[in-house]
């Protein structure tokens, strides 16, 4: 008898208000939102349409004021501090608009960071951590600081960081705000290679064209889903889990006892 599989995103009838004093703000409206494994998805809106919040809750960094949202068929709502932590550290890979790299650490320890956390020996985080570094272009850049390179070499290492833990789900929140049309085009294309591989890629973003580069877009408006549609000339089903190609990384990072 097969397992039964999850989908990596199943967000159930979730709403968010926020209270500002005496007044209620509600961000989210009964949102819905199901996303399989090896989907590739844009998330688009304008500001104050509720993709930020859905974001944080899709990142386990929020809790819906209502309704239940499930990662890889986990209830987060079920889980304290500390294990929203380790699950966020297994399970979620997150890429910035602004790049979060710490200034005066190189880019082969930013990337180990995740691995330090899980507690996995020095010699297996660099291994990892230079794997994942040569899979987006940066193996001549391991000792660099982020000062000493491009916003565009910024963010690979950020992608990089990302999916060292082999994570079921990369977040990325803007990811080409910050990057000139040529880096955009290549950050673009490291998600769409690493979609290809199997990975459930979601970007966060307002930009058309970055949205067009997806399989599927998901549109808010005040705080409601208004439009979920897969993009023209995408057809073909997310691979089996069983298809992914190991050519970025070993098997998902498990804390270390």
């Amino acid at each position: 008898m097969r397992p039964t599989r999850h989908p990596v995103i199943d967000v159930r009838d979730v709403s968010k208000t926020y209270a500002i004093g005496v007044i209620r703000v509600p961000a989210l409206r009964g949102v819905s939102l199901r996303i399989e494994r090896g989907d590739f998805v844009a998330i688009m809106g304008s500001s104050g349409s509720g993709k930020s919040t859905l974001m944080n809750i899709l990142g386990c960094l929020d809790i819906p004021t209502a309704g239940r949202y499930l990662i890889d068929g986990t209830d987060a709502h079920d889980l304290d501090e500390d294990e929203l932590s380790d699950l966020r550290n297994r399970k979620l890979g997150f890429v910035f608009q602004s790049f979060n790299l710490v200034a005066r650490t190189p880019a082969l320890a930013n990337v180990e960071l995740p691995l330090a956390y899980a507690g996995l020996p020095r010699a297996e985080r660099r291994r990892r951590a230079e794997r994942a570094l040569a899979s987006v272009g940066m193996a001549n850049r391991l000792h660099h600081l982020p000062s000493e390179l491009s916003g565009g070499q910024q963010q690979r290492v950020a992608v990089a960081r990302a999916i060292v833990t082999n994570p079921s789900l990369i977040l990325a929140d803007e990811p080409t705000g910050n990057l000139d049309s040529h880096s955009t085009e290549d950050v673009l294309e490291i998600f769409a290679d690493l979609n290809a591989e199997g990975r459930t890629v979601v970007l966060i973003t307002h930009e058309p064209d970055v949205a067009a580069q997806t399989k599927r877009v998901v549109r808010l408006s005040d705080g409601r889903i208004v439009e979920d549609q897969r993009s023209l000339g995408v057809h073909d089903p997310p691979p089996p889990s069983h298809q992914l190609k190991s050519a970025h990384l070993a098997a998902p990072v498990e804390a270390q006892p």
